[in-house]
């Protein structure tokens, strides 16, 4: 980085659990200065009131978001915030000259008509919506690094993508009969209170939910359709699990090539994600654990044939606040800055 020094970055919505994670991140990066923290139900309160573990490390107060003040103290700002509300801030950002990444859904799309469908929001920003790119580094790496305005994935897309990315692109399998069947800890919910997340409601139990409707699916559905070449429709089930963090995503499908074997594929995964460095493919006959990935920006994947079946099954492990939102999008800044990837990220786990 020379002797530029250090970025001003802000947080808009920095209340929730991808705000928290992204002050944890940003506070420890050595390119960046955290100089502004906002939000409308919380501001005026000390960011250390709403997280008491960090107040020695963070003495910011969460502000009002007045986008004229934020944009004249920060670089970079990251949207934090429920979907719908990105896409009525992001385009005076751009225009007064600031670095956008939006961890919510708003700038996902390429076509705004089906966010409108799955979001139930209309929209008039078609033109800044095409600018965005999609912010999953292991794809769209060089596009990141030119843009302005990032869209990042959500957290089941990110591990799902991951898995089959390989597979659609080198054309290895049948893509209609993908099938996606996810995991997710509590966390991916939020922290506004919900009757299902509740402790009595979610533990000692296991549970599907958005069945055949997830707002997941249209976003796995374009970036699956954009490697293949062609329109894919997947069958995306997540379910919820009573663990606080992680995502477990694993992926079926029919192998073109009934004669692939697993040390085949390995290579394949292998090679296209050799200059990824946060995406890690297991050795044979080792599956990936979401605890491995906790706290970190890291992907476990694990491959596996089933020749009775013709059907190949990758099993992808990530940290739904970390590789699934904050650390991705960390990730995304790095890219944009012309920093290595990897800067002020976290590479390994406390474990157990």
């Amino acid at each position: 980085m020379g002797d530029v020094g250090r970025v001003p970055v802000g947080i808009i919505g920095a209340s929730g659990y991808g705000g928290v994670q992204l002050v944890r991140l940003l506070i420890d990066h050595p390119g960046v200065e955290l100089v502004y923290l906002g939000g409308e139900s919380s501001a005026g309160k000390a960011f250390g009131e709403l997280y008491p573990h960090l107040n020695h490390r963070v003495d910011l107060i969460i502000e009002p978001i007045d986008l004229d003040q934020i944009a004249a103290r920060c670089q970079v700002v990251f949207l934090s915030l429920p979907n719908g509300l990105a896409c009525q801030m992001a385009p005076a950002l751009l225009e007064k000259g600031c670095k956008v990444l939006d961890l919510s859904a708003d700038y996902r799309f390429s076509n705004l008509e089906t966010y409108e469908n799955w979001y139930g929001k209309t929209r008039s920003d078609q033109a800044i919506a095409e600018t965005a790119v999609y912010g999953l580094p292991e794809l769209y790496r060089d596009r990141i690094a030119e843009a302005q305005l990032v869209g990042c994935p959500g957290c089941y897309p990110t591990a799902s993508l991951l898995a089959l990315s390989p597979l659609l692109k080198q054309g290895l399998i049948v893509p209609e009969t993908a099938v996606i069947d996810a995991k997710s800890g509590t966390s991916g919910g939020g922290r506004q209170a919900k009757t299902n997340l509740l402790l009595a409601e979610a533990d000692n139990s296991f549970a599907a939910y958005g069945v055949a409707r997830h707002r997941h699916t249209p976003e796995i559905e374009q970036v699956c359709s954009d490697l293949a070449g062609h329109e894919v429709l997947v069958q995306f089930t997540p379910h919820l699990i009573p663990m606080v963090r992680g995502i477990l995503s694993t992926v079926y499908a029919t192998l073109r090539d009934p004669g692939l074997v697993r040390e085949d594929l390995l290579t394949i995964y292998m090679a296209f994600y050799r200059s990824s460095p946060w995406v890690k493919i297991l050795p044979s006959g080792v599956y990936p654990q979401t605890k491995w990935a906790t706290g970190t920006n890291l992907c476990y994947i694990g491959v596996e044939v089933d020749p009775r079946t013709d059907r190949i099954i990758v099993m992808s492990a990530i940290d739904n606040l970390m590789k699934g939102q904050a650390g991705q999008a960390v990730q995304c800044l790095n890219l944009m800055m012309g920093w290595n990837e990897t800067l002020g990220l976290p590479q390994l786990s406390f474990y157990p």
